[in-house]
């Protein structure tokens, strides 16, 4: 479901008249103009759009965001790019962009942001599917970002605490398996949410880091013997490669709570989240302000995640033998 916009595009009536065989080419172009909202001047805006890696998440920001912009009838060019989680292909599209002095950047992920942020003082950036804006850098603080870049965060303050909470209460675990990648700030971040919480309930935390995702089933399995529970948290590696914890974690009849909803419905036990085309959306409409003049990345607040819902997949669980009803818990219930 789209977010209501944070501004509203004015109706734009458009008279038209009967034009003569000979009809004034200036007339028709002013009238097509109009029928383009904000860019009637005749104004285009190119964007520099990257995403750090395929990942259905981060898939649904980057539409949400295009989704917001279309919707403020402005006449933009788009410049798509991918890094395949390739940190020299972020440096590449990063000197592209400010080579070519596009309007504005979205930056989708936590590496792309700090790649796009760091090449440039000048050129609006706006990110999104960011765990830790401060921790990675990338503005001074959530209310005042204080220089270009600013956007929305992944993470919802509670989700965590939740997630280690659920755990403990619902499943009787006391050490929590994490596989993440250590070269990603905002996999850190997480990691260090978890542990904070886990110690604070009287439970564990094990974890294994990778450097790609065909690092994730080894790292995985190293785990296994010593842990009651995995828990993914949204690491660009190790989610490009759930499919190789999922079958370490049914092997052996472990559930595997997981840091986004995308994650659950590819197999997940269970996870707290949020829909990231809203997140996408609310910084398209950010960045529709600022190319509109009407604010000013240094100024604009970060803005959080929606409320968190509670997703169960009975699926997974079933694959696990795990029996028990979660009807009372779960906001959601879906079989996968």
């Amino acid at each position: 479901m789209k977010k209501q916009g944070m501004f509203k595009v004015g109706s734009i009536v458009l008279l038209t008249a009967l034009l003569s065989a000979c009809g004034d080419e200036e007339t028709e172009d002013a009238a097509a103009g109009e029928e383009n909202g904000d860019a009637a001047d005749g104004e285009s805006y190119d964007i520099g759009v990257v995403q750090y890696a395929d990942h259905p998440s981060l898939d649904q920001a980057t539409e949400g965001f295009k989704d917001a912009v279309e919707e403020a009838d402005l006449d933009v060019v788009y410049d798509d790019q991918n890094a395949s989680g390739d940190m020299n292909v972020l440096q590449t599209v990063a000197d592209t962009f400010v080579g070519d002095d596009v309007d504005l950047i979205f930056a989708n992920a936590t590496p792309a942001a700090q790649i796009m942020t760091s090449s440039t003082d000048d050129i609006p950036i706006m990110f999104t599917s960011v765990t830790d804006p401060e921790g990675a850098e990338l503005v001074e603080t959530l209310d005042a970002p204080g220089g270009n870049t600013t956007g929305t965060m992944d993470l919802h303050p509670d989700a965590i605490s939740q997630s280690v909470e659920l755990m403990g209460d619902e499943l009787d675990v006391e050490t929590i398996g994490m596989v993440y990648n250590a070269g990603e700030q905002n996999s850190e971040y997480q990691v260090s949410l978890a542990e904070e919480a886990a110690e604070e309930a009287g439970m564990d935390v094990q974890t294994a880091t990778v450097q790609t995702s065909a690092d994730v089933q080894s790292a995985a399995e190293s785990l296994v013997g010593s842990i009651d529970a995995f828990y993914i948290i949204t690491d660009n590696e190790v989610v490009s490669g759930l499919d190789s914890v999922i079958g370490v974690a049914e092997d052996e009849g472990l559930p595997l709570f997981v840091g986004e909803l995308d994650s659950v419905e590819a197999g997940g036990f269970a996870g707290f989240g949020f829909s990231y085309y809203d997140i996408g959306y609310v910084t398209g409409e950010m960045a529709v302000d600022v190319l509109n003049g009407e604010a000013d990345p240094e100024s604009l607040a970060v803005e959080f995640p929606p409320e968190l819902e509670l997703v169960f997949n009975e699926g997974a669980a079933e694959r696990i033998d795990w029996d028990d009803s979660w009807d009372e818990l779960a906001d959601e219930i879906i079989n996968e």
